[in-house]
């Protein structure tokens, strides 16, 4: 019985040692976050009363109240509003007889408890024993909804250190009380707006929110929240949806998971037909097609990979930006290339030739000449647009012929890795052809930039094509110009003419 009391007593001083601790921690972590001095932390010397039920903390605090003075805007009621995490208790900040502000905190037993060891001590243990009180620990489920939303943020926050920051945000920073028009308090993260807010009450509230009202007044949505505020949510059957722009100002991760869950669902299909279009413009881009491709033992590899259900998945994941059609078809191409050895270069010749017999082209009118092979048929890549004068390289397509690129083209190296496929090719230099090229100029706008831009062009010998401006809030002008000229020569002298231009200040060809 005396090895038992001797262990209570310990246990006791242990616990007063810990709080402490936690109450100098406190204290430090006031002054740093708030920048205030130790003369402006009124919790400095702190009082805690621990009674038996929320009917006696009330009594309690009524017995403070009337004993001594209590501070002005010092009075928080975490009971009446608990806080994320559970945590419940009256804070009061009272003057002492010398003038010396002391805090007080007044809660019940268990509330204690929950302050002390987590909301895991509900379920943890039936009887609890503290200090040798025995209560009984009831399971509510409504104590319970803030670990089960922590669990749904860990689904759809796969990366640990976001999940991290998240949980930080929500349990551990300054909130935000405000309330529904029928008077229910809704507890949100410092900075929240009528967003975060339409959120929390449900879903598709936020999902159809249109506009606001902040105590009776229209508001713009993106409003910071004060607490106190009394929110008034528009909502309408033919709103379009939100926007992606509201992640930039909601500060509650429920919000941010439920605008980011509707654009996955409400946008699948016209991400299925994105996806579609991006992989199939991969697959032409390397020289192959899809039949070749997307068989069942090339691409159920793949889909394991990336854990991927079905193609629909996977395409739904390329057109909503989750991932790059190029990895998805470098995967592919894996498991193709285990069953089909690329040819050597005599045989891709050979190709060649039979496409050109096949469809009777005739000599092409590219101005390229292909090593070894008469009257190949050649195409010049979109993606860099080479013009007489570049250095190129020749990539032999399946079924299209020869693909001539720049050297310096962004494709190239990843033409590269297929040597066998690689043939020299040059410009033929009695060819007397135009070739189409782009330009990107930028400029700080001003009155008649374009009419000299125009000017400029028409000095030369290029042949204007198209014109496409657009003009950034900071005022800088982006046009985008397509011209024809017959070599790099000319192409350079269309470039120091338009530099010359005033307000003009870069210059480029598009590649």
């Amino acid at each position: 019985m005396a090895d038992i009391r001797v262990a209570l007593k310990k246990q006791h001083i242990e616990a007063e040692v810990t709080g402490r601790a936690k109450h100098l921690y406190s204290i430090y972590r006031k002054m740093k976050r708030d920048n205030k001095t130790l003369d402006q932390i009124y919790d400095l010397f702190a009082l805690r009363i621990l009674v038996n039920s929320i009917k006696d903390c009330y009594a309690a605090l009524g017995v403070v109240h009337e004993l001594y003075s209590p501070m002005p805007g010092r009075f928080k009621d975490y009971i009446a509003v608990p806080k994320p995490n559970m945590y419940q208790s009256i804070h009061t900040t009272l003057l002492g007889e010398k003038g010396t502000p002391f805090e007080v905190q007044i809660r019940t037993w268990d509330m204690h408890r929950v302050a002390e060891y987590g909301i895991a001590a509900h379920w943890a243990y039936k009887e609890a024993s503290y200090f040798g009180r025995k209560q009984s620990v009831k399971v509510e489920e409504d104590k319970l909804a803030w670990l089960r939303e922590t669990l749904e943020w860990q689904k759809d926050l796969q990366d640990p250190q976001e999940f991290l920051d998240t949980l930080k945000t929500e349990l551990f920073e300054d909130e935000v009380y405000v309330f529904t028009p029928k008077g229910a308090i809704k507890v949100l993260p410092r900075g929240a707006t009528p967003i975060d807010f339409a959120y929390s009450i449900h879903a598709e509230i936020g999902n159809h929110m249109t506009g606001c009202k902040i105590n009776s007044k229209m508001m713009p949505i993106i409003t910071p929240l004060k607490s106190g505020d009394i929110i008034e949510i528009i909502t309408s059957e033919n709103s379009k949806g939100p926007s992606r722009d509201w992640l930039k100002f909601v500060k509650s991760t429920t919000a941010k998971n439920r605008i980011k869950s509707w654009f996955k669902k409400a946008q699948k299909e016209e991400n299925i037909e994105k996806g579609k279009e991006l992989i199939e413009k991969e697959i032409k881009r390397i020289g192959y097609t899809h039949t070749d491709l997307f068989k069942e033992k090339y691409i159920d590899p793949m889909l394991d990979k990336y854990k991927y259900k079905n193609l629909d998945e996977m395409y739904s994941a390329v057109g909503f930006g989750a991932n790059s059609p190029v990895k998805v078809i470098a995967r592919v191409l894996q498991e193709y290339r285990k069953d089909h050895k690329e040819e050597n270069i005599e045989e891709k010749m050979q190709e060649l030739a039979s496409i050109q017999k096949e469809k009777r082209q005739k000599p092409s009118s590219s101005g390229i000449i292909v090593k070894g092979i008469d009257n190949c048929l050649v195409k010049l890549s979109k993606c860099c647009n080479p013009l007489p004068g570049d250095e190129i390289v020749g990539y032999i397509t399946k079924g299209r012929g020869v693909s001539v690129h720049c050297k310096d083209c962004v494709n190239v190296k990843d033409l590269l890795t297929e040597e066998n496929r690689m043939i020299d090719v040059e410009w033929y230099k009695e060819a007397k052809e135009n070739y189409s090229v782009e330009i990107e100029l930028l400029a700080n706008d001003r009155s008649g930039l374009l009419v000299d831009i125009l000017t400029a062009l028409k000095e030369t010998k290029a042949k204007l094509m198209g014109v496409n401006t657009k003009t950034t809030k900071e005022r800088i002008a982006i046009i985008d110009i397509n011209i024809e000229v017959e070599n790099i020569e000319e192409l350079n002298k269309v470039l120091k003419s338009l530099r010359k231009v005033d307000s003009v200040y870069e210059v480029r060809r598009k590649k």
